[in-house]
């Protein structure tokens, strides 16, 4: 009886020593990257290089799930109810993670509480932009325009409680005006009567219109981003011109979902950030005006706590709302 207890002692022993060396290190399985929009769209050009570059980090692949609809919200909820493992992650956006929240009246997760920050990746300004036929010449003309006839003044943007509609409610804020916003199904057919002449004026990311001010048929009045874009340095800020907190742009991070376990969470995190840093994600982005968050020092969280106050004063203001 002795010997068997003692065999069994040495059994269990051995299992406690021999577990943890043989426990091999995440990541064992291929990933997925969920971006919430369909694919072809910003969002999707900011997370192929990001899956790519970081199945190569890790050594297994990393395969991009495209899962779009309620501007994001079907996505982002998919990864919040899945296992917290690291072998699902989210490539979210300043949508899904600051403005629907805010714009939604019912959204099935928390920005917050559901979700692991990881890193911010990229972000682009919103361009205020016009016909290159239009009279106004300046953002100041835009300004003027729209105090001498309140309401009369259009605007238009790729549809209700996106970046550009939400952009030019922050403004209308800080200049003291008041502008009409003409919503569109996307920004393709909201470029399209812009350069027809149908709207005067709008306000969209960089990355829709920048190929139509490069060939002289829209000008732009003013960048949204804190310091001017690389793509378009001759450009000047809306804070240069008068407005000096003025700042807005759309944005894109990696999160997965929340009580991620931190060794985990450290791994993924050094790598994002290596390679939203690195030369060869920049050149994989292009000269659509998308750039890498190199300078970015504060913590996606206490970042993204800011961008839900700011996109939230910005709906009220806009007066919209999403059932």
């Amino acid at each position: 009886m002795r010997i068997i207890r003692n065999l069994a002692w040495t059994a269990i022993v051995s299992c406690l020593l021999v577990g943890p060396s043989i426990a091999q290190p995440y990541p064992t399985k291929p990933i997925r990257m969920v971006v919430p929009f369909p694919p072809g769209g910003p969002t999707d050009i900011v997370a192929r290089p990001i899956a790519q570059m970081l199945g190569e980090a890790l050594k297994q692949p990393v395969t991009v799930d495209n899962k779009g609809g309620a501007g994001g919200s079907v996505g982002a909820e998919n990864v919040a109810r899945s296992p917290a493992d690291g072998y699902s992650l989210l490539m979210a956006t300043v949508g899904t993670h600051a403005i629907n929240v805010s714009l939604y009246r019912k959204l099935g997760y928390d920005p917050v509480k559901d979700f692991t920050p990881i890193a911010l990746v990229a972000s682009a300004p919103v361009v205020i932009v016009v016909n290159a036929d239009q009279s106004i010449k300046t953002l100041q003309d835009l300004v003027k325009a729209a105090s001498a006839k309140p309401d009369d003044v259009q605007f238009g943007t790729a549809g209700n409680g996106t970046p550009g509609h939400l952009t030019g409610a922050l403004f209308e804020t800080a200049a003291q005006v008041q502008f009409r916003h003409i919503p569109y199904k996307g920004s393709a057919p909201a470029v399209t009567d812009l350069l027809g002449g149908h709207i005067p004026v709008m306000f969209d990311p960089i990355q829709s219109v920048i190929t139509h001010i490069r060939s002289g048929k829209l000008r732009a009045l003013a960048v949204t981003s804190k310091t001017r874009s690389p793509a378009l340095p001759n450009v000047p800020t809306v804070a240069e011109l008068g407005y000096p907190e003025f700042e807005s742009t759309a944005w894109w991070a990696v999160y997965a979902p929340a009580k991620l376990p931190e060794t985990v969470l450290g791994r993924l995190r050094a790598e994002v950030e290596r390679i939203s840093a690195s030369t060869a994600f920049r050149e994989k982005l292009g000269d659509l005006g998308v750039v890498p968050n190199t300078l970015f020092k504060e913590s996606l969280s206490d970042f993204q706590n800011r961008e839900i106050s700011k996109w939230a004063k910005a709906v009220k203001s806009s007066g919209a709302t999403v059932d």
